[in-house]
């Protein structure tokens, strides 16, 4: 019985990379990784958090859990090099909660570079950081201009823009960025086994949005006890869907424009 398991499992797997229009590198033998990493390719890298805290309802792998779902649209959709996961970076507003890690600025910033760097000697110059943090920005931005200068374009995910307009007409919220209305609904649509709405709380104070979530509320900082900054108690699963379906597709289209971009 266990063998049969094995067996229908990958026979799924298999079936699903049949149907793919793009190819996980990290299944590929390097004869057949040469053959896909030609000079037009467009190399996807998914950025999203292992463990970083999402308040007292969501995992600490939450943004790894996004990335990877948004890694299979892609691959369903588009044409891409897909490149391994990458699950840590720069994630400096959550250290006050225990198993939030961050790299520095300047490590997330070369990471991203070599990666590109090492892939870009075999022949593709377009890269697409499928991001999913806020705060990782900060370390793309560089690392973009970095390899544009050695005519390597690098492009990556707003990811509070590239559904921006769909969010902002389903939220009820008054706002949030972080384990919010948003961020959980979109967990109840991509993974609704690791969220635990009866711990699902509003902690949301505006007032103080210097830099980072802070734990103590005498802070100068955002205060927020629960690691939350928003409504996380009105998130839903309906909403869920309509935001990562606009994910989806804005993501899509980005990819497709950087297809089409002329190297620096």
């Amino acid at each position: 019985m266990a063998r049969m398991k094995i067996i229908l499992v990958f026979t799924l797997a298999a079936s699903l990379a049949a149907q793919n229009k793009g190819v996980l590198l990290e299944n590929l033998t390097w004869a057949e990784a040469e053959k896909v990493l030609e000079t037009e390719a467009v190399v996807v890298i998914p950025i999203g958090a292992a463990a970083k805290e999402h308040g007292p309802h969501l995992k600490l792998n939450n943004d790894w859990l996004m990335a990877e779902w948004l890694k299979r649209r892609v691959l369903a959709g588009s044409e891409v090099v897909m490149a391994p996961t990458v699950n840590y970076h720069f994630y400096p507003a959550f250290v006050e909660y225990p198993g939030s890690t961050l790299l520095r600025q300047e490590t997330a910033r070369d990471l991203i570079i070599d990666i590109c760097r090492s892939l870009a000697r075999y022949g593709p110059r377009r890269f697409y950081a499928l991001n999913t943090g806020v705060s990782t920005v900060r370390a793309l931005e560089p690392a973009a201009e970095a390899l544009s200068k050695e005519g390597i374009l690098l492009r990556f995910t707003d990811i509070l823009e590239v559904a921006g307009e769909t969010e902002r007409r389903v939220r009820e919220s008054e706002g949030g960025t972080h384990a919010d209305e948003i961020e959980t609904s979109l967990m109840l649509y991509m993974a609704p086994e690791t969220v635990d709405m009866k711990k699902a709380v509003k902690d949301y104070h505006p007032g103080k949005t210097r830099g980072k979530l802070s734990r103590d509320p005498n802070t100068e900082f955002t205060y927020s006890a629960s690691g939350v900054f928003g409504d996380a108690t009105r998130a839903t699963r309906a909403k869920g869907e309509v935001i990562a379906k606009a994910m989806e597709a804005g993501i899509l289209r980005e990819i497709e424009a950087l297809r089409r971009a002329r190297l620096p």
